[in-house]
């Protein structure tokens, strides 16, 4: 897809951005029930996810993209300490323990994420906190 192409109202951020703390927060959407999710680099790809606990029902992060352990080897839950995979979204310990984050399809074009031409905005964004 060409540059001139891309729908910048899906754009979530620079591959780039990743770097500095393996994940990163957006908001996609106006009104008052944005989407707000996050990507987390895995293995060489990305992954997408609302950002909502199935446990408690409120954001991971208390930080602003701070999603990871201090190691980044799994997504964790400020709140709780509730610990998911970063390529599924399990949730492999604590109170919600086989529960699953909510995955956004995502597309990287161009140095770029961006989600998915499937992806329903106003669906994910639903189950946003």
């Amino acid at each position: 897809m060409p540059p001139s192409e891309i729908d910048l109202t899906r754009v979530v951020c620079r591959l780039a951005q990743l770097q500095e703390h393996g994940a990163r927060g957006f908001t996609i959407g106006g009104g008052d029930w944005p989407l707000r999710g996050f990507v987390v680099e895995y293995g060489g790809g990305v992954r997408g996810y609302v950002n909502h606990c199935p446990h408690a029902g409120h954001p991971l992060d208390l930080l602003p993209h701070r999603f990871l352990t201090p190691d980044r080897t799994l997504i964790v839950c400020a709140s709780h300490g509730a610990l998911f995979e970063r390529d599924r979204g399990e949730c492999v310990a604590g109170p919600c323990a086989g529960q699953s984050l909510r995955a956004i399809p995502l597309q990287i074009v161009d140095g770029l994420v961006l989600l998915a031409p499937e992806a329903d905005i106003a669906a994910l964004a639903a189950t946003s906190p």
